[in-house]
């Protein structure tokens, strides 16, 4: 999703045959990102209002959501008229 937004470049993801590392190119845009612990599930109604609470503006950032469609942003949930759980946000 962030680099679906142009928050990030490439990334590649390295096996050394034990945990891995994922290498992730910064393009220099995140102010800020951070992940929402526990997982609250969120209707359509409610996306707008939890958009307000942890976003700086209107168009300004996004949420990252888990939803049965997929891991998308907020706009796009919305657009697809669906809920889901919130994963975290960056702007």
């Amino acid at each position: 999703v962030m680099q679906k937004h142009g928050y990030i470049g490439d990334l590649e993801i390295i096996d050394d045959h034990r945990a891995g590392k994922v290498v992730v190119d910064l393009v220099g845009r995140i102010n800020k990102c951070g992940v929402i612990s526990p997982r609250f599930d969120v209707t359509l109604d409610g996306i707008e209002q939890l958009a307000s609470n942890i976003l700086p503006s209107r168009q300004f950032g996004h949420l990252v959501l888990t939803t049965p469609y997929g891991i998308m942003d907020h706009e796009e949930a919305r657009r697809k008229h669906t809920g889901g759980k919130i994963v975290g946000f960056f702007f």
